[in-house]
């Protein structure tokens, strides 16, 4: 198997899974048939869109290869009628979701670096591929997103680029270092969410005696 068909493997794949995540997300609201399509597309190829636009490919690989679009839709429709059976499968969805933050990390990342992006934008660009959806569901959904909760979600695909940047540099651009790429991303979303690790939140103070709201308080 080469490179560009393994890349092409985890990119549907990354696809199906969002997809899958975004329908969950969207028959919990529920939204009719067209809406947990609509959010369950977003949710997979919201990231890779806006990938595309920054790195100026034209149309969008989500509009010209007609294989996201039907691997979107038909995952989203498919937890549409199967939602009953899936509902139970919370924790399988989690893993879905850490997988898919893991492929599409890898891919967007080095799509960038490619179409010859500096490797601290590509970096960027990877992060934001892999959230850009999951951020698209939760606002479409009407949930605070993800990866501005305390969870680590974002830093795990930080890390994860980087990695795949080193990589790329350094001319370890085989399957198996990449895999290893997308291991790292997977475990650490695992790991965190195991162990509820989370980055730090500001601390408000509590409320005051007189009732006033400590929130208009200023310390000079």
């Amino acid at each position: 198997m080469t490179t560009s068909t393994a890349l092409l493997l985890a990119d549907l794949t990354g696809v199906a899974v969002f997809a899958a995540s975004g329908a969950s997300a969207a028959v919990a609201k529920r939204l009719d048939l067209f809406g947990v399509a609509f959010v369950g597309f977003v949710a997979a190829l919201g990231g890779g869109i806006f990938r595309d636009l920054v790195i100026d490919e034209e149309p969008p690989l989500a509009f010209a290869d007609w294989r996201y679009a039907a691997t979107a839709a038909i995952t989203a429709l498919a937890v549409f009628w199967l939602h009953p059976q899936l509902a139970r499968l919370r924790t399988t969805v989690l893993v879905l979701d850490a997988a898919g933050l893991a492929l599409f990390t890898v891919t967007g990342t080095l799509k960038a670096l490619d179409a010859r992006v500096p490797a601290v934008g590509a970096c960027l660009i990877g992060m934001l591929t892999a959230i850009g959806g999951g951020l698209g569901r939760d606002l479409l959904t009407a949930e605070i997103p993800v990866v501005l909760r305390r969870e680590i979600y974002a830093l795990a695909a930080l890390a994860g680029s980087v990695t795949v940047a080193l990589l790329y540099v350094t001319g370890q651009i085989a399957p198996a270092p990449l895999t290893a790429a997308a291991v790292l991303v997977f475990g650490l979303r695992l790991i965190a969410l195991r162990r509820r690790w989370s980055a730090p939140v500001a601390m408000l103070r509590p409320p005051r005696a007189d009732g006033a709201d400590p929130r208009t308080d200023r310390e000079w």
